[in-house]
């Protein structure tokens, strides 16, 4: 039992937009539950997602967070809303992920300084990947920003590989001894597991939302490249979502125009990931770089063979030649090749498929993950 003083403690999850809390923390939380928080949650809803979070018995409380656009009169309106959740909630714990929700509410934090707090770098986003003007410079305003705001008693910080905890640490935006590295957000291995239920051409499938730095334009030039060789028998296919609250979204119109020349085939957001991983043989994700990609964790989990980018975050999940293949980024002709590798052999799927299984199991389950994120919570209060 994590509370030690008999005395209920109230955890707070704040995230931009509550249906990356149910795709990702819903598990924690729950555990959370169990352990004899008082749970409460905290972001931008989307339709219906308040209801799903209130009939698992934890309180909601809307956010007016914008995840796009920096207007001065929007954010001051966010940071006031989660000054006066705070300070009327009075929460023993807050757990912060991405972006604003880390930044915003770390400032805010340090007014009520016997707060603990959390932050969980799900990974370092847009702004640490853009390779501009303008991400030079948001880049050198967040990093100080975040020394700023992580300079505090009572602050962990959640990475998922220790790349970005590295990164963090080099720069000096925090000490060594706040950050805490867990792998991942875990997956479940009875819904996610191998199947038999395959269709008959090679099926190889990007599952992330449609951004360019997921590598979607990588994988729609290799997907045409390797068309164009006349004995390459295979479907590709894109599953997630356009995300306009990102700056680096693919347009509706530029995927449905890719479907329409016969290149890829682009699904949209599916919420029966379990039953889109049975049909397939091959994910890719040729991702720029991640925290430690949910997607990659449900694909091995699955049975399934990867081929994915030399990157922090990717190459957490994939040991080259083992379990998939690492490509170099922003590489489609690389990309073309690894694919055809696996189209053209379905024991080296077979194979590759089985060991990435079972790194899941030993590494990556999310029963182990849960008990990691509770233990850093308990290290509070002891």
């Amino acid at each position: 039992m994590i509370i030690k003083s008999g005395q209920t403690k109230r955890i707070l999850y704040v995230f931009n937009v509550s249906w990356f809390f149910l795709s990702h923390r819903r598990p924690f939380a729950q555990a959370a539950q169990d352990e004899g928080y008082d749970v409460h949650v905290a972001a931008a809803p989307l339709p219906g997602d308040a209801e799903k979070i209130e009939a698992d018995g934890m309180t909601f409380h809307p956010l007016p967070f914008a995840r796009r656009g920096m207007n001065p009169f929007n954010e001051l309106k966010a940071i006031w809303s989660l000054y006066r959740l705070y300070a009327e909630l009075k929460p023993d714990l807050i757990e912060h992920a991405t972006i604003k929700p880390v930044m915003y509410g770390s400032l805010v934090a340090k007014l009520f300084s016997e707060i603990k707090i959390i932050n969980w770098m799900t990974g370092l986003g847009y702004v640490f990947i853009a390779n501009n003007l303008t991400g030079d410079i948001l880049r050198t305003f967040i990093v100080q920003v975040y020394r700023f705001v992580f300079k505090r008693r009572f602050l962990k910080i959640i990475f998922e590989n220790p790349d970005d905890r590295d990164h963090f640490i080099f720069r000096k935006v925090i000490n060594k001894e706040q950050a805490v590295v867990i792998r991942g957000a875990g997956v479940d291995t009875e819904l996610f597991k191998p199947s038999m239920q395959k269709v008959e051409n090679v099926l190889i499938v990007l599952p992330a939302r449609m951004l360019w730095d997921k590598g979607v334009g990588e994988f729609v030039d290799a997907a045409r490249i390797l068309k164009r060789e006349n004995n390459i028998d295979a479907r590709f296919a894109l599953v997630g979502d356009c995300d306009g609250g990102n700056p680096a979204s693919v347009s509706p119109d530029t995927l449905k125009g890719w479907e329409n020349e016969g290149i890829i085939e682009w699904w949209g957001r599916r919420n029966d990931m379990p039953m889109v991983l049975a049909q397939a043989h091959i994910v890719c994700l040729p991702s720029y770089r991640e925290g430690l990609p949910k997607s990659l964790l449900e694909a091995a989990a699955s049975g399934l063979s990867i081929v994915t980018t030399d990157v922090p975050g990717c190459r957490e999940v994939v040991r080259d030649r083992v379990n998939g293949l690492l490509v170099p980024v922003r590489d489609s002709k690389s990309l073309a090749i690894a694919l055809r590798k696996l189209i053209e052999s379905a024991e080296l799927r077979a194979t590759m498929g089985a060991k990435g299984r079972e790194i899941v199991l030993n590494e990556f389950s999310e029963r182990q993950t849960v008990a990691e994120t509770l233990k850093t919570y308990e290290e509070f209060f002891v």
